[in-house]
């Protein structure tokens, strides 16, 4: 959906959004959350078994071997491997940094997926071996070596970020706490480093919703749009601000919408206009906005020349 289509949805709806911007995404403190997770984003759907048997099969998939030590050990070797960002970018920031470059998107897919599917792309054919080593071959055939162009960037508080719905948004199906899902819509480079990939997800939380009642009282949906995940893995805080609603005002004019049918309320901001009185906030899959970091922010970056 091209960024016009924003503005004659937007001309019909009142989409009130919090101030409140959100911490990023707390680690998982215990042996099965941590599991949990790390299944989910490899294989797509949490596992189901003795916590051991789960731990050796994650262990087996990505390093081929079995480390020692107590369970809590060898669960936090793995989650610090997968996601943790140090002295070198995170198995899973290197895998979206050669999606990136293979497919200039990054998707939501699993990890088991989304190995399979460059491997499809690139040989034609999937390979075998442990998720790290197929990874490494496949940063060799995109990038030509194993060592990434990934660098540390601070990226500023108030970098806009483009993003579009996942899933329509309703407010006669929504209710106080729902997540509302959103995606990269458009990627981010701040000085010639790629930060934010199209395709990354994000999520936001409804923090007050009204349907649309008697007498033409417009439905009203207040979300908070709270952590959008970067290139390198690290879920950012994010929210709607000033920057994002004036970006989304100067588009909306650009598009031919009048002043007088953008009406901006709120310290935060409301992007309407035209009200249809009485009616209910009805916004498609795809429909594309602007957010904005929270603080400033340093992650992995991928150098490009891409603008």
């Amino acid at each position: 959906m091209k960024f016009r289509k924003i503005c004659a949805i937007f001309l019909s709806a009142m989409l009130l959004v919090s101030s409140m911007g959100m911490a990023s995404a707390a680690t998982p403190e215990t042996v099965q959350a941590k599991l949990s997770a790390m299944e989910k984003d490899t294989y797509g759907t949490e596992q189901t078994g003795a916590l051991l048997d789960r731990i050796n099969k994650l262990e087996k998939d990505y390093d081929g071997t079995h480390r020692t030590g107590s369970m809590m050990a060898r669960v936090d070797a793995l989650y610090s491997e997968i996601y943790t960002n140090g002295s070198k970018p995170s198995v899973l920031a290197e895998l979206n940094a050669i999606e990136w470059n293979i497919d200039h998107e990054v998707s939501m897919k699993s990890v088991e997926k989304r190995v399979a599917d460059m491997e499809m792309t690139i040989n034609g054919q999937t390979n075998e071996g442990t998720y790290k080593k197929r990874i490494q071959a496949l940063a060799s055939s995109s990038f030509g070596t194993v060592d990434l162009p990934m660098v540390q960037i601070n990226v500023p508080k108030n970098t806009l970020i483009k993003v579009a719905l996942v899933d329509p948004v309703n407010t006669k199906n929504l209710k106080k706490g729902d997540t509302i899902r959103y995606k990269v819509a458009a990627d981010v480079i701040v000085d010639g480093k790629l930060v934010f990939a199209k395709g990354e997800p994000g999520d936001g939380v409804v923090t007050k919703v009204k349907q649309a009642r008697n007498f033409g009282r417009n439905a009203e949906l207040e979300i908070d749009y709270k952590q959008t995940k970067s290139i390198d893995g690290t879920y950012v805080a994010t929210f709607m601000g000033e920057e994002s609603k004036q970006e989304m005002k100067n588009l909306a004019m650009a598009a031919g919408a009048s002043l007088a049918g953008i009406v901006i309320l709120g310290p935060i901001g409301v992007i309407g206009g035209a009200f249809v009185k009485g009616k209910n906030i009805d916004l498609p899959e795809g429909t594309e906005f602007y957010i904005q970091t929270k603080d400033n922010t340093t992650m992995y970056g991928v150098a490009t020349t891409a603008e």
